[in-house]
Parts: C-alpha cells; sequence; structure tokens
C-alpha cells in the first residue's frame, strides 16, 4: 500500500497525547508505516559523555503511525481527507 503522506506536508494528529497538534513530516518510514512529524511526539533521551560529545538530556521526534495523521487544510489547518 502507498502512503499519501510525503515528507514536507502539514498534518494534524488525530489521537494520541498530541490530539489537534500540527507540523510538518520530516521523514517517512515507508517500512515501518510510520512518519516523523516536526515538534510531535517528542521524547527525552539521556545521553553519556564521550570523546566528542556532553552528557545531557535532549528531547527528539519519536515516528508516529501514519494512521493517527491527516492532512491539514490550508485554509483553516483543520484535520482533512484527499
Amino acid at each position: 500500500m502507498a502512503a499519501k503522506l510525503k515528507k514536507g506536508d502539514k498534518v494534524v494528529v488525530l489521537t494520541g497525547k498530541d490530539e489537534g497538534k500540527t507540523g510538518e513530516i520530516l521523514k517517512v518510514l515507508v517500512g515501518r508505516g510510520k512518519a516523523l512529524v516536526s515538534g510531535v511526539n517528542l521524547v527525552r533521551r539521556h545521553t553519556k559523555q564521550t570523546a566528542s560529545t556532553e552528557a545531557g538530556i535532549y528531547s527528539k521526534e519519536a515516528p508516529i503511525h501514519l494512521s493517527n495523521l491527516a492532512f491539514a487544510d490550508p485554509k483553516d489547518g483543520k484535520p482533512t481527507r484527499v
């Protein structure tokens, strides 16, 4: 099944903790049926210190399933079907 959502599309989250948030697709993971959306489904990662990086906690986007996303209407930003 081909995914209709592509990199760069503006989408709205339909369900979950980030319901109603909008963002732009950064990457589509076709084999897993998921996508990375900017500013949505953020998780905190703890890193150890290495020779090139410092220790710390940083946030990054985690994949969200494509079925939980819908295109954002360019006029009003509400979820829409194509």
